[in-house]
């Protein structure tokens, strides 16, 4: 089976041009990204702030333009795309903003903004747009009778739900969404989960979902990715990346969960992983493997290691390099 999206070593570098004291730099955010994703699968990428997981997102809708590599959608590498193709395609691909303040035009009634989409791809009159809309907003658990409100008179989550209408009005098959419930509180990161997963159950839509909170990936994803320093260390089934983690980085990641059950927190803790030292800069990141100055394990081998390591299976035993990291005590009384 062909998959929908099938992204093979994407890689964004940023350049600096310097000035009259500083050198040219080149950033490398992301570096060499493989994963595919299949038709009506929930896609879950993850990792710490940084990573370079919402820029390979607006990579493969070419919001931002890729260094190298190639975007394969529906078969086409949409890359070698027209200025005008591409805008054709995005009838298929839209993306959920991480912010839902500032992704809003606050000078536009929410009407007027989530019937944008069908302005610019000129699709229906006047009467169908505002017919859409409104139908758009019920679809997101929104009023009719606030169709004509501007969005400073929404509250969070309501505005993320207009910004969930607003890239269903062209009936995608794909949905990027970055970050799209990190900006909410706890209750309402719920509300907008149970709808992303509703909406993929009735319209059978493909996720891409960029988040660094695990719990929300762990609920809605059928594969999650982790990613660290620009590059996939790990894909594997969510089931399995969350009981049978293979990479130390993903093994510390998980490790690092707050655990709510008081009768297990300290067992918790006494089970914590913890990487030394910083997170290498982007700008000159460490040859091979990019966790390896950091890494428990002491493998000379990882050096060499560039390809991601792919979950197949099998455990992953914290005691094989505990010994070799700092755990902290729980605090005395």
């Amino acid at each position: 089976m062909v998959p929908l999206l099938d992204v093979r070593r994407l890689t964004k570098h940023f350049e600096s041009k310097g000035g009259m004291w500083r050198t040219p730099t080149v950033v490398k955010a992301v570096d060499g990204v493989d994963f595919t994703v299949n038709e009506g699968e929930m896609f879950g990428l993850v990792g710490e702030s940084g990573c370079g997981k919402s820029t390979t997102g607006r990579c493969i809708l070419r919001l931002v333009e890729p260094t190298a590599g190639e975007v394969w959608f529906r078969g086409e590498n949409i890359l070698h795309y027209s200025r005008e193709r591409m805008r054709k395609a995005r009838r298929e691909m839209q993306i959920v903003f991480q912010d839902p303040y500032s992704s809003l035009n606050p000078r536009m009634l929410v009407a007027d903004i989530v019937e944008e989409p069908l302005v610019i791809h000129k699709l229906g009159s006047r009467d169908e747009r505002r017919a859409r809309a409104a139908e758009l907003f019920e679809l997101v658990g929104l009023e009719r009778g606030h169709l004509d409100r501007y969005p400073h008179e929404f509250s969070g989550g309501q505005r993320q739900r207009i910004g969930i209408a607003r890239a269903l009005a062209l009936n995608p098959s794909l949905i990027v969404a970055d970050e799209a419930v990190s900006a909410l509180d706890v209750s309402i990161q719920a509300q907008v989960v149970n709808l992303l997963d509703d909406l993929q159950a009735e319209f059978g839509l493909t996720y891409v979902v960029i988040a660094h909170d695990l719990s929300v990936v762990k609920h809605i994803s059928d594969r999650v990715a982790v990613m660290y320093l620009g590059k996939v260390v790990e894909i594997a089934d969510s089931n399995e990346l969350y009981v049978n983690p293979r990479h130390p980085y993903t093994v510390a990641l998980m490790s690092a969960v707050p655990v709510p059950d008081p009768r297990r927190r300290d067992r918790a803790q006494r089970n914590r992983v913890l990487l030394t030292g910083d997170v290498p800069s982007p700008i000159d990141p460490p040859s091979g493997c990019h966790l390896h100055l950091r890494c428990p394990l002491d493998l000379a081998a990882q050096r060499a290691i560039t390809r991601p390591l792919v979950t197949a299976g099998g455990s992953f035993r914290l005691s094989r390099y505990r010994s070799s990291m700092s755990v902290p005590r729980p605090l005395s009384a």
